[in-house]
């Protein structure tokens, strides 16, 4: 059966030369390639003429990990995290609005769920450690290591993992303040922080944690956007 396409969007990182270039952690590109799809690495468009011709080639989106997400913010970002480079920003905000609008299969990964919440109205902490009391430690650079998730039953996520609860890395300084339009929580750590939501028809799903630098990889959350873009694709 061919694989069907997956589009992964990437960094943007400055170089001493002054160039910028497009980077991209190999392990989404292998999850993605054991879960049976064909990643595509998603270049960085300034229109939204040529995302949307180049959305139309995906049959599924994986955003994945980056900086500080503004939009929707609530609070003032810390002195350790960046904002993302406006021009990445611009480029994901067309192909995923593309994608969500379409109601297509996509993946947020930390920055890809956040970025995809605030697109649909959401909010969000600019440092829930500092924002919220009670929160734990959940930045790798901060000290967080690893804490368990409690999945919401009868969500797309919870089907996914196949189990109600789950044991997560932990790389973020943000996290949801409130839930966007249409989005719904499918998973909360132990001190309340919001670690999944999902669109109500389960087109897109977003994790606050990294699945692809799991020890084992999640691959189930990769196998699903591969199998709901074959599903389309057929």
């Amino acid at each position: 059966m061919d694989r069907p396409r997956i589009g992964i969007t990437t960094s943007l990182n400055p170089t001493d030369s002054g160039a910028r270039e497009q980077r991209l952690d190999l392990a989404y590109v292998r999850a993605v390639e054991r879960a049976g799809g064909l990643p595509l690495i998603v270049p960085m468009l300034a229109t939204d003429a040529a995302a949307d011709a180049f959305a139309a080639l995906l049959d599924g989106l994986v955003v994945t990990g980056g900086p500080a997400v503004v939009d929707g913010l609530v609070g003032a970002l810390p002195s350790d995290i960046d904002e993302t480079d406006p021009d990445r920003t611009a480029s994901d905000v067309r192909l995923l609005r593309a994608f969500l609008d379409a109601r297509r299969p996509t993946l947020g990964i930390c920055y890809g769920m956040q970025l995809g919440n605030a697109l649909r109205g959401g909010t969000l902490y600019a440092d829930v450690e500092r924002q919220v009391d009670g929160t734990a430690t959940h930045s790798r650079g901060r000290g967080g290591t690893t804490h368990p998730v409690a999945l919401a039953p009868g969500t797309r996520f919870r089907q996914i993992v196949g189990d109600d609860t789950l044991t997560v890395n932990t790389r973020h300084v943000q996290a949801v303040a409130t839930a966007g339009d249409g989005l719904v929580v499918s998973a909360h750590a132990p001190d309340g922080v919001i670690e999944a939501l999902e669109s109500e028809d389960g087109t897109f799903v977003g994790v606050q944690f990294h699945p692809e630098a799991m020890d084992p990889p999640l691959d189930a959350l990769f196998t699903d956007l591969v199998e709901r873009a074959r599903r389309r694709e057929s």
